[in-house]
């Protein structure tokens, strides 16, 4: 046999000696009627076991690629149609509608830098593995209990154990029933465009703002505009007309860090039963708190069902666990029910029985302080090297929970942040969250770099800072 296998690429070794294998039937390398080594032969070259080979050559002789001579070995197929060389795929080949043309390629997640300032990244070693671990274990030891497709909604237990856990933290009005458990908020958003937003309408979000969400409903064919954000807010007064939907981060905005006033809660509620409009409140990190309790959410101020409510425990556990929850007016819940069903039926629902054990024996409580006072002091040791070392390049945003902070500046800030990068600093700036109102300024997040390595971080960023004058 002159063509050769390697064992390149990814997936169990039987499975790309296979591949290699077919593929060099179907474009002529290895001819109709070509015999090929034993397996034993074949597995001592490649360094694997013989049955990693048999299990590759059983499958292509299923396959009709190959064929068995007792007591003569294994050839190609004589069977096979005459071999065609194969060619690349024509760049003229399908096509995606336009709006998908039309957004940028999806961010590939980045290894952490040395000082890592990424904005939303919870600290991994905070979570309680072991713990989950052994609820999670505890479960799948039930394996028959998650043999059947499972309620869109989610699991019984997990709706409850929300239900009651942003009822008393947050004030959220809400019975188990009207809980959808999602893969994080970003899935609550999409289920939401689907019930909502038709090709056209208009989707207003705040600006500066969270990015991913404009995205996602540009996706969906909306018109979204961006909308001011001031000390209160969103400025409810400019908002366009025909809106059909509104996205906030009213607890703490996004990126800024401000709390939505009362009186601007007030008007954005009013606005919203004038036009016809939904509100979307993205609670996104308002778990963790450093000071006195936030305002009302929009939520609980609600009584024309106007507001659906999305939370995620991306940040507050970690973001591979993708658990979220969406709270819709009743109008909304069924059609929600039917768009999470015909799209992926009702997620994992071994860890959302875990999840729901770790809320009601309080452990998600307890995680919560412990995160809470890490983050509360990593916020105050940034706080306080910005205020001082920084002062007259950078204003600190006041901001009072999560796992960010905001700083504006005077001058551009991308080539700091460009230097400071390259230096192993990683952080972003405002500009990169912003369309069409562009403001100058750094977003860092303290939640993936340890309180020691503050200080040494923000050098580097004061370095990068010189090194450009």
């Amino acid at each position: 046999m002159d063509f050769h296998v390697t064992l390149a690429g990814r997936g169990d070794l039987s499975a790309r000696i296979y591949r290699q294998l077919r593929d060099a039937v179907l474009d002529g390398r290895l001819r109709t009627g070509e015999r090929l080594p034993p397996t034993r032969e074949l597995a001592r070259r490649l360094a694997v076991s013989r049955n990693t080979v048999a299990v590759a050559y059983d499958r292509l002789t299923a396959d009709g690629f190959l064929t068995g001579r007792v007591g003569a070995g294994t050839y190609v197929s004589a069977s096979l149609p005459a071999p065609k060389r194969r060619k690349a795929p024509s760049a003229q080949g399908p096509r995606p509608k336009a709006v998908w043309r039309s957004l940028p390629p999806p961010v590939q997640a980045s290894a952490a830098a040395e000082f890592d300032f990424r904005v939303g990244v919870p600290d991994a070693a905070l979570f309680p593995l072991e713990t989950w671990r052994r609820l999670l274990a505890r479960e799948l030891r039930d394996a028959a209990g998650f043999a059947d497709y499972a309620d869109p909604g989610g699991h019984a237990g997990l709706r409850a154990a929300i239900a009651r856990h942003v009822g008393v933290s947050r004030s959220v009005r809400a019975e188990a029933d009207d809980v959808l458990v999602t893969q994080g908020a970003q899935q609550a958003l999409d289920l939401l465009c689907r019930v909502l937003v038709s090709p056209g309408d208009r989707v207003a979000v705040e600006e500066p703002g969270y990015r991913r969400a404009k995205l996602l409903f540009a996706s969906h064919g909306a018109e979204v505009v961006g909308v001011p954000v001031d000390g209160e807010g969103l400025d409810v007064d400019a908002l366009p007309p025909r809106t059909k939907l509104v996205y906030v981060t009213p607890s703490h905005q996004f990126p800024l860090g401000t709390p939505m006033s009362l009186a601007r809660r007030t008007a954005l509620l009013a606005w919203a039963a004038r036009a016809d409009a939904v509100i979307v409140e993205d609670d996104y990190d308002s778990e963790f708190r450093f000071s006195d309790r936030p305002l009302e959410p929009l939520q609980s101020l609600d009584r024309a069902g106007r507001v659906a409510y999305v939370g995620s425990f991306s940040k507050t556990l970690l973001p591979m666990l993708r658990l979220g929850f969406l709270i819709a007016p009743p109008s909304l819940q069924d059609a929600l029910r039917h768009a999470r069903q015909l799209s992926d039926w009702h997620g994992d629902v071994p860890a959302q029985a875990a999840l729901a054990r770790f809320v009601d024996e309080g452990l998600f409580a307890r995680h919560i302080r412990r995160a809470t006072k890490v983050y509360a002091e990593r916020h105050e040791r940034l706080t306080s090297i910005l205020d001082s070392r920084f002062a007259g390049r950078l204003r600190v945003v006041p901001s009072a929970a999560g796992l960010h902070l905001c700083a504006l500046a005077e001058e551009d800030t991308e080539p700091i942040a460009a230097r400071a990068r390259q230096a192993g600093a990683a952080v972003q700036t405002l500009s990169d969250l912003c369309g069409g109102f562009p403001a100058a300024g750094l977003v860092l997040g303290y939640g993936s770099i340890p309180l020691e390595r503050i200080d040494a971080g923000l050098a580097v960023l004061d370095r990068a800072w010189a090194n450009g004058r």
